[in-house]
């Protein structure tokens, strides 16, 4: 594969950061982005750009990152045996937003490219990523909006799509320990190759520029909600789920850290506090207790007879 596709992708990476940080910036208010770049001492390197103690978003960050070198960490060779012995180079943008209030959930996202090559053999590429909604007080109309935006991005693509990468999303942001899901799903996509570059370019376009319209009208529609220290420590709480999954089930920070990627870049994605309780269970018929119908995979498109929470 010529390196002019990976200059096109990283040309939309790099745009679509910029996007995504203009957007949060005006939907925050207040706070604005702070930019560091970084080098990869054995191939390449990035740019972070995290947000903090805004008018919504207590944290957040917008990751750009293009690493490469001549071997890939054990975590890809494992599951891909065939790529070792490649040179390879990874590139993508991150995202994750842990707003202060309560009520506005968390959200998360990446797009990323992989292209492995060795001389005299045919490169192996694909195309990965998708996003997934973190809800503590989840509202049924929110959840149903972010879900018809994930739609309406896979639809030029096959009708298939978007219930194979939501279906996809559910089980790979499963919490097997907890037996629950780490919120409302989304979508999730890896090893996209089929149809050709082209096609598989315009699909990863499609997910990257729809996050903005999935997500923004549930940050306004929620900021001003009124909460109090019950939620917040719920909050905290719920956030301890959003710890576990990254540091023993995600695949990208397991890569990025055995890769030799930035640290400080890979963790970003932390919420800024979080807690545990020994043994805890939310009170019966309350608001907590609510989130429990949620963490389990179903059709979200056409909820009934599921009856959570309606829109205030």
């Amino acid at each position: 594969m010529a390196h002019e596709h990976l200059d096109d992708v990283k040309r939309y990476l790099l745009d679509l950061q910029e996007r995504l940080c203009d957007g949060i910036a005006d939907a925050d208010g207040k706070a604005a982005f702070q930019e560091d770049s970084w080098n990869r001492e054995a191939g390449g390197g990035g740019r972070s750009r995290v947000v903090e103690n805004g008018a919504v978003f207590e944290k957040g960050g917008v990751n750009y990152s293009h690493v490469y070198g001549d071997t890939l960490p054990p975590s890809a060779t494992a599951a891909r045996p065939e790529l070792a012995g490649r040179s390879f180079h990874a590139v993508g943008v991150s995202w994750v937003l842990h707003p202060e209030n309560p009520h506005v959930p968390t959200s998360h996202g990446n797009v990323r490219f992989f292209i492995a090559e060795k001389a005299g053999e045919t490169p192996v590429w694909w195309f990965g990523g998708g996003f997934d909604l973190t809800p503590f007080y989840p509202v049924l109309e929110d959840v149903c909006h972010w879900h018809r935006v994930a739609k309406a991005a896979c639809e030029p693509f096959g009708e298939d799509v978007y219930p194979r990468y939501k279906a996809w999303c559910d089980d790979y942001f499963y919490l097997k320990h907890r037996d629950e899901t780490r919120g409302v799903g989304g979508l999730f996509f890896d090893d996209v190759n089929d149809g050709g570059f082209d096609d598989c370019f315009a699909f990863l376009r499609a997910v990257g520029d729809s996050f903005l319209d999935a997500y923004l009208p549930i940050v306004e529609r929620r900021r001003d909600t009124p909460y109090g220290q019950r939620e917040r420590d719920f909050q905290l709480y719920r956030r301890g789920r959003y710890v576990e999954f990254n540091l023993v089930w995600d695949r990208g920070t397991l890569f990025g850290l055995q890769s030799g990627g930035r640290t400080e870049s890979i963790l970003m994605s932390m919420p800024p506090l979080a807690r545990w309780e020994y043994a805890y269970a939310p009170e019966e018929a309350s608001a907590e207790a609510e989130l429990e119908a949620y963490l389990v995979p179903r059709d979200w498109l056409s909820p009934a007879p599921f009856q959570p929470q309606e829109s205030e």
